[in-house]
């Protein structure tokens, strides 16, 4: 089978370039990596000679092209049934699809305020309204599907839903914004798996800085 090529962003600032790059890397798939960096404000020209939408994430695989990171994970785990990026239950894969294609439409005040940045120092910032809403909703799901399973991720093993929320841990990290004990835990489970460890070494070395994430 040929290698799929995922195309991604700053790994200091872009989310949805680490959703599936966390995913495929964290489930042992193997895969090309190709970076393409922010260029503010005009845009990165070569990003937009790879991309039918001009962002990032992108999956070629052959002649066909993937976008969006959701539709990433989705393909991959057809192309490879056996890696875990998808729960083995039916119900639990109905509940994975549920819960990231949540974080994939939902959760904007957050995504707003706290834009993810990994090398950004620990340290609270004002809220807007929405914020804490966004946070309790997002506390609630890794709650419940937490104990659900048992745990330490949110299906049991690691899989494709957590990889959606791993900017959220970011963001909940940064700027401070959770103190639950269970909440918690799930984070250091997040940044200790070594999929983590490996994006986070790479983005603390990025040459790049984006102002507009800057907060």
């Amino acid at each position: 089978m040929d290698k799929p090529t995922l195309y991604i962003a700053n790994k200091n600032y872009s989310s949805w370039s680490f959703r599936p790059w966390m995913a495929l890397t964290g489930t042992g798939v193997d895969f090309e990596e190709v970076l393409i960096p922010f260029d503010y404000p005009g845009g990165n020209p070569d990003i937009k000679a790879i991309s039918p939408t001009g962002r990032v994430p992108l999956l070629q695989h052959g002649a066909l092209k993937i976008w969006e990171s959701l539709a990433i994970i989705e393909y991959v785990a057809e192309l490879y049934p056996d890696a875990g990026l998808l729960p083995r239950g039916r119900a639990e894969r109905a509940l994975a699809r549920s819960v990231s294609m949540e974080m994939l439409s939902s959760f904007r005040a957050l995504r707003s305020a706290c834009p993810m940045n990994i090398r950004r120092p620990k340290g609270k910032i004002a809220l807007p309204d929405g914020v804490d809403a966004d946070i309790s909703r997002i506390e609630t799901i890794w709650r419940d599907l937490l104990q659900q399973s048992g745990g330490p991720f949110l299906f049991g093993a690691f899989s494709g839903a957590d990889a959606m929320f791993a900017p959220v841990v970011n963001r909940f990290d940064i700027y401070d914004l959770v103190s639950r004990n269970d909440t918690l835990a799930y984070m250091e489970t997040m940044k200790a798996h070594p999929a983590w460890r490996k994006w986070e070494e790479a983005a603390r070395a990025e040459p790049w800085i984006v102002a507009e994430d800057e907060v």
